[in-house]
């Protein structure tokens, strides 16, 4: 059981006994990279000392072991004495996903046998602060599963230092390095006590793009250990004197801004050898790295590389319109990353998938999931790709056109494969998921998709007749001169989302009735049927509405994670209270205007009967995902009671097939799937606040002018009102009667707060959207696919929407 050992004693695989830190320096020394000498206090030291007592009070008084203290002393003669930098290593560190950047502690210019074992002891400690703690909670990483060597190297007293990206953080452009330069130690550049020298390469070296420094502070070694904090001029130096160079006051910083003209810190020379060593190590690792360097005496050292986190995904350059277009659908139908699950079941088999075939039926090949892209088990970023085509697609017209005569969409429900699918569904329903054995259990997702596949056959049969419906409408509008008309024709078709509008309108005029909603919000897990705090009427009301109504998303039409309206219904309860808060506009959904002649009302009439088509099986769609998402919370509430999953709902980190795999809870192979879902757990967190797309790419910032924000027209006139940003349907309830409704998406599940919003502003989605036809039925303005509405609009801010020019302005 090694103690103590030298860097090149370790690589990649040597994590457990070396942690991050340590292995990847290891496998940089391995492949001839330019590291400091030094050596590795392994984690069964660590554990050596800790004898289970892991707290950091432990450690900051604990004797390391005679043994110990023999090895870490001799190990440190052998590097020849003097000024080491100590630096903390666990094995959860520097992994995708959980870089642990500054979480726990490193000390610079530790001299001495005494000094060096006490800040060995410190960085022991450090696991166990606050906000280490707090860290690995954040990744749901277990505290009892970690552990913690340190890295001590040869002190590079340098002349100039600091951080090398070998992708651009901000652009996640692979083609670029981006390099931070300061002067002294790197602390005061990694710390973010001074503004580096800032440099943009390519890989050959050349600068891109340069900004100056103000050079505020440098950190240097103090004399007899520790570090000091000068001004550029030397003055008003504090330190510590302990070795700790993690904190400490600037000192007097400089008050001075960059000197146009003024040459960087680092030679063309140097800078090319960076790049060239930043390749080099990206390489060794098979990723982009964070890297620290020092630069002394005209050589260049590598202290340390770590994996880039939250880096953006590559840009995807730009777009033609119909790459444009699916990355529109893509936005506005993935609010959230999938999960794991998303992409292995409900995206490839579900609405997605199941108009995949629909367009596979005419020789179009459009599988929209293959657009996204997966890293280290998660989603990872979007790439459109075009639809290509097969030779059917030549006679596509003439099959579509029988099916057209064939298949009036006005009499679809009528159809005996609708019915059945309506009765399988209802079975499926019955089962009660609780009761049911393992080995039933994880085939009912598989069922629930199966049954989704009917409702893509009809969609292939009567598709086709809502083109030609559509087609003959706009041929006669053109021939009577009134095209204009086209869109204001289609308004007011009967639509389940529309009769699901009204529903939540009647329940609210219950609530106001009867007072349903003034008690304390019920929580999260209240169900219909247990709402004794609710006036009888109101709760009978909303059970009826959740039994019809209850599938419909609260998120997303192709994910299974998002919860339904069923599984939230504090989500129909908040629009209830939006409702409720006032009575209803005296404008009310448009009906459109009176026909003539007779002809034309004929084709408005199957026109319209074909927008019903178009929503409708797009409803029926949904029916069996309440049930599939249910059974996959149940497996999930089941492996985590056996201690399989630290929680239920970590089985959406799980793919399907390894769910269908498992045998039962007492399966062996199931002790693995925790491991996993940990690790695309924490990859998940670190990408949260890294967008799919670039929006930019899809919607192309342009100068508004006057205006504060432009996007695509989708009518309505105009109406002034004060923002309101909406994030997500937990925020439903925020929404007043006429605040113009701001979002990053909308579906189904959000057209209820058209009702009471003065105007719609929205990131994503076209004029020809959802969210855009709704809000053309209830007469209020509409903006689509701003791009960047959520970002620049705030709360309270009192603008004028035009949905007849696509602006939005400040008003007076």
């Amino acid at each position: 059981m090694k103690l103590v050992a030298p860097l090149n004693a370790f690589g990649r695989a040597d994590l457990a006994m070396a942690g991050g830190k340590g292995a990847n320096l290891g496998e940089l020394v391995r492949h001839g990279l330019p590291v400091p000498d030094g050596f590795v206090i392994t984690t069964h030291a660590y554990e050596l000392v800790a004898r289970g007592r892991d707290t950091r009070e432990h450690f900051e008084t604990v004797e390391p072991p005679d043994e110990l203290r023999e090895a870490v002393t001799d190990a440190y003669a052998r590097l020849g004495g003097g000024p080491v930098a100590v630096r903390s290593s666990a094995t959860a560190e520097d992994l995708p996903g959980a870089a642990f950047a500054g979480q726990q502690d490193t000390f610079l210019n530790v001299v001495g046998e005494q000094a060096l074992l006490d800040a060995v002891r410190r960085c022991w400690a450090s696991l166990w602060t606050d906000r280490a703690v707090a860290y690995r909670a954040r990744l749901r990483l277990d505290d009892s599963e970690v552990r913690i060597a340190v890295v001590v190297q040869r002190m590079v007293e340098a002349e100039t230092a600091g951080v090398m990206f070998t992708a651009n953080p901000v652009t996640g452009d692979r083609t670029q390095l981006v390099v931070d330069a300061g002067r002294g130690l790197g602390e005061a550049v990694v710390s973010g006590l001074v503004t580096p020298d800032h440099y943009v390469l390519r890989p050959s070296g050349e600068v891109v793009d340069f900004m100056p420094g103000r050079g505020e502070v440098v950190v240097r070694s103090a004399e007899g250990g520790g570090v000091v904090h000068e001004s550029p001029a030397g003055a008003g130096a504090q330190g510590d004197g302990q070795g700790d160079g993690r904190h400490g006051g600037p000192g007097a910083r400089a008050e001075r801004g960059p000197v146009p003209g003024t040459p960087g810190l680092l030679s063309d020379e140097v800078l090319r050898e960076l790049a060239t060593l930043g390749g080099r190590v990206a390489e060794v690792f098979g990723r982009p790295q964070d890297i620290e360097w020092a630069h002394v005496a005209g050589r260049l050292h590598l202290l340390q590389a770590r994996p880039m986190t939250a880096l953006p995904p590559p840009p995807v350059g730009p777009l033609d319109g119909i790459r444009r277009r699916t990355a529109e659908i893509l936005m506005e139908y993935l609010p959230e990353r999938p999960y794991p699950m998303d992409m292995s079941s409900w995206l490839p088999n579900g609405p997605a998938g199941q108009m995949s075939k629909v367009f596979a039926a005419y020789g179009v090949r459009n599988l929209i999931h293959e657009a996204l892209k997966e890293e280290d088990g998660v989603v990872y970023r979007i790439v459109p790709v075009k639809p290509g085509f097969e030779r059917k697609v030549l006679t596509a017209p003439f099959r579509a056109l029988r099916k057209a005569r064939r298949y009036n969409p006005a009499r679809w429900t009528e159809d005996p494969r609708f019915q059945a699918y309506l009765k399988d569904v209802e079975k499926l329903r019955a089962l009660d998921l609780e009761e049911l054995p393992w080995e039933e259990l994880r085939r009912v997702p598989r069922q629930a998709m199966d049954l989704v596949g009917p409702v893509a056959d009809l969609r292939i049969d009567y598709l086709p007749g809502v083109g030609l419906a559509l087609l003959r409408l706009m041929l006669g509008l053109t021939l009577l001169g009134r095209r204009k008309m086209f869109g204001e024709l289609l308004l007011g078709a009967p639509t389940r989302t529309s009769d699901a509008n009204r529903a939540l309108e009647r329940l609210a005029e219950t609530a106001r009735r009867t007072g349903a909603l003034e008690a304390e919000r019920p929580p999260a897990e209240f169900a219909p049927e247990f709402a004794p705090e609710f006036a009888p009427e109101f709760a009978a009301e909303l059970a009826d509405f959740m039994a019809e109504y209850g599938h419909r998303e609260t998120a997303s039409p192709i994910l299974i994670t998002p919860p339904t309206w069923a599984d939230a219904p504090e989500v129909v309860l908040d629009l209830v209270r939006v409702l409720a808060a006032a009575p209803p506009k005296e404008r009310e959904e448009q009906a459109g205007p009176p026909v003539r002649p007779r002809w034309l009302a004929r084709r408005v009439a199957a026109a319209r009967a074909g927008m019903v088509f178009r929503e409708d099986s797009h409803f029926s769609f949904m029916m069996p995902a309440p049930v599939m998402r249910r059974a996959l919370v149940e497996m999930g509430r089941r492996l985590a009671q056996a201690r399989l999953l630290d929680r239920p709902d970590d089985v959406f980190h799980l793919r399907l097939e390894e769910l269908e795999s498992l045998r039962g809870t007492d399966d062996p192979a199931a002790a693995r799937l925790r491991d996993v879902a940990r690790r695309r757990a924490a990859r998940r967190e670190e990408l949260s606040g890294v967008r799919l797309i670039d929006p930019a790419a899809v919607h192309p910032v342009t100068d508004p002018g006057p205006a504060l924000l432009t996007g695509a027209a989708a009518g309505g006139g105009t109406a002034t009102g004060p923002v309101k940003v909406i994030a997500n349907v937990a925020e439903f309830g925020r929404l007043e009667p006429g605040d113009v409704l701001v979002c990053p998406y909308t579906n189904p599940s959000w057209t209820p707060l058209f009702q009471r919003a003065a105007a719609v502003v929205v990131d994503t989605g076209g004029a020809a959207s959802h969210a855009a036809i709704v809000a053309r039925e209830y007469g209020i303005p509409a903006v689509m696919g701003t791009g960047r509405g959520t970002s620049v609009l705030e709360d309270g801010l009192l603008v004028t929407v035009n949905g007849d020019t696509g602006t939005v302005t400040a008003a007076p």
